[in-house]
């Protein structure tokens, strides 16, 4: 075979090829951790009914391949979030949904504690590129109208400056249901959690189109 046909050759298989090395990329499984308190966490509800198991079970049935994995914890403010942010978010994480800041606002704690926390943790996901959907809360406390605008702007405003995809609040599907929360009136039920899952699951969609062109 004569060297020009041969590079010819040699083109067409390539492009033949780089279709499928395309494709085969894109069919890898997204890794999701949820990094979040106890309205990630699941206390309460029933193995395989939690967020991140009804999360992950609605991306399958939209063909998305990826994996969900609750790194939620009862409690957590963005400080302690923080503080164990290396130990639930492992390098080989895709993309996190990152659910904190509703302890501090319950808990009166100055919302320029709680920003500082959550940009450190958006900076270090940055750094590992990572990709990020930020949630907000819906803000309700004791602590004056001053005190709440200020969480309010706080979430809107980490997620322009840190250029992440946002959920405005993350309670808005049943916060105002009581048939769709806990007796305690905070937390989500497992049909709180599917409405929940419904609403949000475009935004995370977004999420995993994002964390693959990270990966390209």
């Amino acid at each position: 075979m004569r060297r020009r046909e041969f590079i010819t050759l040699a083109g067409t298989v390539a492009s033949l090829w780089l279709p499928l090395l395309r494709v085969h990329a894109d069919d890898r499984v997204v890794k999701i951790v949820v990094l979040g308190d106890s309205l990630t966490a699941g206390s309460g509800i029933p193995a395989g009914h939690r967020f991140t198991d009804q999360l992950e079970f609605a991306l399958r049935a939209k063909g998305q391949l990826a994996a969900v994995f609750n790194a939620g914890r009862g409690g957590d403010t963005a400080a302690r979030g923080l503080a164990r942010l290396n130990r639930s978010v492992p390098d080989d994480t895709d993309a996190v949904i990152l659910e904190l800041g509703a302890n501090d606002m319950l808990g009166g704690v100055d919302p320029s504690v709680t920003r500082t926390a959550l940009a450190e943790i958006l900076h270090d996901l940055d750094a590992r590129r990572i990709a990020v959907l930020l949630c907000g809360v819906r803000t309700r406390t004791t602590f004056g109208d001053e005190y709440k605008n200020a969480f309010a702007a706080m979430f809107s405003g980490l997620a322009s400056e840190h250029d992440v995809l946002f959920y405005p609040a993350f309670d808005e599907a049943f916060v105002d249901d009581a048939e769709l929360n806990l007796l305690d009136g905070l937390h989500p039920n497992a049909a709180g959690i599917k409405a929940l899952v419904t609403r949000i699951l475009p935004n995370v969609e977004a999420l995993i189109d994002r964390a693959r062109r990270k990966d390209r």
